[in-house]
């Protein structure tokens, strides 16, 4: 990621010994509650001029405190910071329009689908499918056992969100390998930027203008776009693709807390046996990646890299 304070960052919790599962954590408790900003925000900017704020002010940051260098990349580096970039502003598009129509925990639950199928396909262990299996058990008991009580749209956006979502893992891995620090963030996040402002400026026109707006998207830009997506692409340089994907399931728990805190939105009996599946599954695959770890296999190759998966291709 670039110099400057994401490399001073990562140097603070490296130092620290915090791990990628609590870098996970931390970005999923930053962008489930800026999201919950966000939907607070969407009555003065719509959807989309949320969208726009959030990404071209995350950008703004990012390229003033990394500077990022542009000169002696491949046409494969910028090809994937450019899927990158693209599959980040996909997610975050489809995602607004999805929590403008339904609840934001709900909207979680379904998008989440999408690094659940990645882990399935991505992993060849038979304990990481058991994990997801049980993870979608939760976000299936969270949806309320079916989607018929939800905007059929809004549904439709959140689960085209998940496919973005994958994604973004895929190429948030791919770019934290070919460029330092956070350089290849910084740049995604100006491509994304690039590709929605179009899209906020329709919607919002010179509501997007407004100071006060401006500064509530600021801090939608650095709960849900500069700390997590840095925090994100930290822990993918340290963690498989299958097991990033299965913490994803902890979102919907985090999303659904947000949004009783944050937006009022109730917790039912089943949501919190729906956390609980959730959360349990998650453990249950940090566990068994820590297990794994401890046991370097022959040969020297480093443990946690699965064939098949962004890292094991690398």
């Amino acid at each position: 990621m670039g110099a400057g304070a994401p490399g001073v960052a990562a140097r603070g919790i490296a130092g620290h010994r915090l791990g990628p599962v609590a870098l996970v954590v931390a970005g999923g408790l930053s962008v489930q509650f800026g999201s919950a900003v966000a939907v607070l925000l969407m009555p003065r900017a719509g959807a989309l001029g949320v969208v726009t704020l959030r990404l071209v002010l995350a950008a703004a940051v990012l390229l003033l405190i990394c500077r990022p260098r542009v000169r002696g990349y491949g046409r494969a580096d910028w090809g994937t910071v450019l899927a990158f970039g693209a599959a980040m502003a996909g997610m975050n598009v489809l995602f607004y329009l999805s929590v403008a129509r339904i609840p934001l925990g709900a909207a979680v639950t379904l998008e989440v689908l999408g690094p659940l199928i990645l882990s399935v396909v991505a992993s060849r262990r038979l304990m990481n499918l058991l994990w997801a299996g049980l993870a979608l058990g939760g976000v299936v008991l969270l949806s309320g056992g079916g989607l018929d009580r939800l905007d059929p749209l809004g549904a439709g956006f959140a689960l085209a969100a998940g496919a973005m979502w994958a994604a973004y893992i895929v190429f948030s891995a791919r770019t934290g390998r070919r460029f330092p620090q956070a350089d290849g963030l910084a740049l995604a996040m100006a491509f994304g930027a690039v590709l929605t402002l179009p899209l906020g400026v329709v919607d919002a026109g010179d509501k997007l203008l407004v100071p006060s707006t401006i500064a509530l998207g600021l801090g939608v830009a650095l709960m849900s776009s500069v700390l997590p997506y840095t925090l994100e692409l930290l822990a993918l340089r340290r963690l498989p693709a299958p097991t990033f994907a299965i913490l994803m399931s902890l979102e919907p728990a985090i999303a659904a807390t947000a949004g009783f805190l944050v937006l009022q939105q109730s917790l039912a009996v089943t949501d919190a046996l729906a956390i609980a599946l959730v959360i349990g599954a998650s453990m249950g695959a940090v566990r068994s990646q820590i297990g794994r770890g401890r046991r370097k296999p022959p040969g020297g190759r480093a443990p946690g890299r699965l064939r098949g998966t962004p890292e094991g291709d690398a």
